[in-house]
């Protein structure tokens, strides 16, 4: 069973995504803020990250930046799934090296299929 790290700081939206992603077959943890997940992924490399970007203490840019640049995370994949939904935001995302942007409010189907396709590449 794949292992998926939802990193949401919104108490609601982190239950959400989680429940839909384990309703969908995939293990799922949590981490509240950037700097928590950073400790998860070390302790329990997951298979996928669907990453919030504006968080307390690290935001979702800076984590994307660091696990992409580390050999021993750079291939896990990462969806960014955020309210900045601007065309520069989805931009900025990819450029720190997310493999996807979503945004909020988004289709169910569309993170779940997201976060299959991408576990599939």
């Amino acid at each position: 069973m794949s292992k998926v790290l939802v990193v949401e700081d919104s108490l609601a939206q982190r239950q959400m995504i989680a429940e839909l992603l384990q309703e969908s077959g995939l293990n799922v943890k949590v981490a509240s803020d950037g700097v928590e997940a950073l400790t998860h992924i070390q302790e329990d490399s997951p298979d996928i990250v669907v990453l919030d970007i504006v968080m307390p203490k690290m935001n979702g840019y800076e984590v994307c930046r660091r696990l992409k640049s580390d050999p021993k995370t750079k291939d896990v994949p990462v969806v960014m799934c955020s309210s900045k939904g601007e065309e520069f935001d989805r931009y900025w995302g990819m450029k720190q090296g997310a493999d996807a942007y979503i945004a909020k409010p988004f289709e169910p189907i569309e993170l779940i299929g997201t976060v299959r396709q991408l576990l599939r590449g």
